[in-house]
């Protein structure tokens, strides 16, 4: 029994058709990059037609500004529903509910070209924003709670991997030479309807969380049914049932969010979630994500667009190394060593895109910088962000803690997406002190207070909170150093 593979089709079933959504996510967030000026051209003849005179330059930049951002600030409002949809309809039948708002938001961006209307491409973005908001967060909750204990952070991980595979998708897609035309723009925006028909087909075969049924629905039957299905052992499932009936014990049967945020036991864990999150969003990897065209542009690449592809396959590239080194590495050590590695690029950032206007030869050091800059923040920050809120909070609190999350990461894709052109006009290449300062400070919080989930199940990282309103750190060995 002890050599059975943790591995069986179901679970791998289950996980795979999960991060489908994340799949769609990437795909609009790498989508709209190198087509951007032909989009600009078909809002300017919008315009155009409808008034008989071309759009002034400043709306026009702000409606494109909007039309990124918008996106992001979707996904923010929809993070408000994840408790509520988490808890009254589990987390399977949630992504499936969700997914309908990704249809919709496809459909009305493919049909803005036909109908002529710029307006139902935002309007578009802000629905299938309300779908990210929603999905990045019950991803990750369903992941981990289907998956063992050992391979936990890894198939969470997929998340991400998917997630920056999209971004590579959809940043092909819309190059000139495939379909970031001005024919084919609308339909490239369509291709996100595959994955979400697929999920929509192979879902509902795929078991509920057994710690939702259990903990949460007091369906012992059927959490044990999921198990069964989930591990293929026996064994397995009896242990397993026995640390949820634990855990269960230890758990309230409901938690508002007002108790959430008032809760003792809680309190470092919102802190550690908040610094990680922020540390993550503003450390400059979406500036370059949405931005890396235009910055390639201005230091005279001759084949920028190609070189924003190059962004994302790195990305995708460092996401798969995160997966390989999760389980072995630990969640600690790759967020300490990712942080750091993003201090450092900022500061490289900063002093050559100083001296860019006097040694224009440093412009391949410049594209160095932004691929060392994507590689360190997806081997930790980019996906432990997403995810460690899970591991860190009990049954009851992890919806609203993954809320929390969503509209941290959100919040920060949308203020940065927002307000990074006028930062970068404003400060220039300065602007990448600020996020070497989140970085820092991100580091610094980690290093002293969040401990290693690695292999530990959820109700005893929980009970490092329960004890007192600190974390006891040097009561494990491996909470305070590198190793």
């Amino acid at each position: 029994m002890a050599n059975e593979s943790p591995l069986t089709s179901t679970l791998l079933t289950s996980i795979l058709v999960a991060v489908f959504g994340s799949l769609q996510i990437g795909y609009h967030t790498g989508n709209v990059n190198a087509p951007g000026r032909i989009i600009e051209d078909f809002f300017n003849h919008t315009w155009h037609s409808r008034h008989n005179q071309s759009m002034p330059d400043h709306s026009l930049t702000f409606l494109w500004s909007l039309s990124v951002s918008i996106k992001d600030f979707g996904a923010l409002l929809g993070s408000l529903g994840v408790k509520f949809l988490a808890d009254s309809y589990g987390r399977r039948n949630s992504i499936l509910i969700v997914n309908a708002l990704s249809v919709v938001g496809t459909c009305l961006m493919f049909s803005s070209k036909t109908c002529g209307s710029f307006e139902m491409l935002i309007v578009g973005r802000l629905v299938f924003g309300l779908f990210c908001g929603l999905v990045m967060s019950l991803n990750p909750l369903y992941i981990q709670e289907v998956s063992p204990t050992d391979l936990r952070g890894a198939f969470a991980t997929l998340n991400q991997v998917f997630f920056a595979t999209g971004i590579l998708l959809g940043m092909v897609a819309g190059i000139e030479t495939v379909l970031g035309t001005e024919e084919l723009w609308a339909m490239m925006l369509s291709l996100s309807l595959i994955p979400a028909l697929l999920q929509y087909l192979a879902l509902p075969f795929c078991p509920e969380s057994p710690r939702y049924l259990l903990i949460n629905r007091g369906q012992e039957t059927k959490a044990e049914k999921a198990l069964q299905r989930l591990r293929g052992s026996t064994n397995k499932v009896f242990t397993e049932l026995e640390e949820m009936k634990e855990e269960a014990a230890h758990t309230l049967s409901a938690l508002t969010v007002k108790e959430f945020f008032t809760k003792c036991s809680y309190r470092q864990p919102i802190i550690i979630v908040l610094i990680v999150n922020l540390g993550s969003q503003l450390s400059g990897f979406n500036a370059i994500i949405n931005y890396s065209t235009k910055m390639f542009d201005k230091s005279n690449f001759d084949e920028a667009k190609y070189l924003t592809l190059g962004v994302g396959a790195v990305n995708v590239t460092f996401t798969l190394v995160a997966f390989l080194l999760m389980e072995r590495a630990g969640r600690r050590k790759l967020l300490l060593t990712g942080f750091m590695c993003l201090a450092v690029c900022n500061l490289s950032m900063t002093v050559i895109d100083s001296v860019l206007f006097l040694v224009p030869e440093l412009r391949s050091l410049q594209v160095l910088g932004v691929f060392f800059l994507i590689s360190a923040y997806e081997v930790g920050p980019g996906p432990i962000s997403w995810f460690i809120a899970a591991e860190l909070f009990d049954q009851a609190a992890r919806p609203i803690a993954m809320a929390f999350t969503s509209m941290l990461n959100w919040g920060g894709k949308f203020l940065l997406a927002l307000l990074f052109p006028p930062l970068l006009k404003a400060c220039g290449a300065y602007v990448y002190l600020l996020f070497m300062s989140m970085a820092l400070i991100a580091f610094s919080y980690t290093w002293r207070r969040l401990p290693e989930t690695k292999g530990r199940t959820f109700d005893d990282i929980a009970a490092e909170f329960r004890t007192a309103e600190g974390i006891p750190l040097h009561n494990k060995t491996d909470f305070n150093t590198f190793t």
